[in-house]
């Protein structure tokens, strides 16, 4: 398939999870695309396999939280790539900690901001220029169901998430009249490396990131304003309708759920 023939991708998290996935299929789909993450190796490897299988990849290694590192492969990027049609904004940091723990621990939403939120605009704006001068340029950000509805305990990482997705709209609502057009993709639990790491997840049924990865394809190829799941949209709804009653009923919920993963980890 073609859909993308003649299209430069800029794909960011994309060493592994979701974003190598997606960098996977959208060069099947023609496009030339440009990966970025933290680790080399691993970028070098995702390269590889879509350069075996026929398609067009570029690496950049780099640390987004770092904003002279960020400006500096921006620079490389527009400088190697005349054309650039779309930015996948898919890097990002999660932190599962409740509040009354992170009291004395305001670097944990520093570190989590660096990464999710001003590495993502960082770069963004480097490219809002070429995209103006082209006339098109879509921008695509990950975010998370846990930004619809009241979710316990990421307190750190939904508030990146939901300043992220302010900003794309803003963007878009300035911008859009001049072809600058974005997605916002709200991710169930999706199986990877980072929510591995909290081992009760270990015992809950997750999106594949081969799965999920087709959700941000379809968010570059068809552009839609969003792509979200059914809970999700009603979850959205209720809260813009009823916000203290579905808060009230979530918090619960969200407890006998946390209770019921420890015990399937623990009977293992």
């Amino acid at each position: 398939m073609t859909k993308l023939r003649g299209r430069t991708i800029v794909i960011t998290g994309a060493s592994s999870g979701i974003g190598a996935e997606a960098a996977r299929k959208t060069a099947r789909l023609g496009a030339t695309v440009c990966l970025l993450a933290r680790r080399e190796d691993q970028l070098d490897e995702v390269c590889a396999d879509i350069r075996a299988a026929g398609g067009t990849a570029h690496a950049y290694a780099v640390d987004l939280a770092d904003p002279e590192a960020t400006d500096a492969v921006a620079a490389r990027l527009l400088e190697e790539h005349p054309r650039i049609d779309a930015l996948v904004n898919n890097a990002g940091r999660s932190i599962r900690r409740p509040i009354e723990e992170s009291l004395d621990r305001v670097h944990d939403y520093e570190r989590t901001m660096a990464i999710n939120y001003f590495g993502a605009v960082r770069l963004t704006l480097a490219l809002v220029p070429r995209f103006l001068e082209q006339g098109h340029g879509h921008v695509v950000i990950s975010s998370t169901m846990s930004t619809q509805v009241p979710i316990p305990l990421f307190s750190a990482y939904l508030a990146s998430k939901a300043a992220l997705e302010s900003f794309t709209r803003s963007l878009t609502a300035e911008l859009g009249h001049q072809g600058i057009t974005s997605t916002t993709v709200y991710f169930p639990m999706v199986r990877t490396e980072m929510s591995s790491a909290t081992q009760i997840y270990q015992a809950m049924p997750m999106l594949s990131a081969d799965k999920a990865a087709n959700w941000l394809v379809k968010a570059v190829v068809d552009k839609p304003t969003r792509v979200t799941s059914l809970p999700g949209a009603v979850g959205e709804l209720g809260m813009a309708a009823l916000p203290g009653v579905v808060t009230k009923a979530s918090r619960p919920l969200f407890r006998r759920m946390d209770a019921s993963l420890a015990k399937r980890v623990k009977d293992r």
